[in-house]
């Protein structure tokens, strides 16, 4: 499923790939909103602890990406999933921080109402954990994961990124969820 705006995204990627300089910021600006749509949802799914708002959340993600100074992003899908991926990378390495602190690394006191976003944290740390291994085990289904619940993308889009059949997502999405179950519940 094509969007109608993702051959000028991917002119753009392109253009920024061949050296041009304003290219990537172009790209960033049409793609902006629904970076922040991803940025909202992971927000919402961390809502008891992360206290950075949306806009910072897209920033800092596109901070990251740009380090890379070799867009090697391919269509609309291939960056978003990409920023997907930055951001859940922001938040666990906030999470792992918040831990840090809360185990002693810092020198404040955990507070009494902080339990809940330690608990948190640590729910966050254990998914990562367990997507970790699941990259380990299939490379397939940790693609699959991080393309539909970080990016947000369809099967649809999945397979078309994935050069699979739409089936082969479904059947891969329920094989990885129940993988990720597995993990987290034992």
């Amino acid at each position: 499923m094509q969007r109608a705006d993702d051959s000028p995204i991917t002119e753009l990627l392109a253009a920024s790939r061949a050296g041009d300089p304003t290219a990537a910021e172009r790209v960033f600006s049409a793609v902006y909103e629904e970076l922040r749509q991803i940025a909202r949802r992971e927000r919402w799914r961390l809502r008891r602890v992360e206290t950075l708002e949306t806009t910072a959340v897209v920033h800092e993600a596109y901070l990251r990406l740009m380090h890379n100074e070799e867009l090697p992003w391919e269509s609309r899908g291939h960056l978003l999933a990409t920023a997907a991926l930055a951001m859940r990378r922001l938040l666990v390495d906030r999470a792992r921080a918040r831990l840090a602190i809360k185990r002693g690394g810092g020198v404040a006191d955990v507070e009494l109402d902080e339990t809940e976003a330690v608990q948190a944290s640590e729910e966050l740390l254990a998914l990562d954990e367990a997507l970790v291994l699941l990259d380990r085990t299939s490379r397939r289904l940790a693609q699959v994961v991080e393309l539909r619940f970080f990016g947000g993308l369809s099967e649809v889009e999945v397979s078309e990124l994935l050069g699979v059949d739409e089936r082969t997502v479904r059947r891969d999405w329920i094989k990885a969820k129940a993988f990720l179950h597995l993990q987290l519940a034992g």
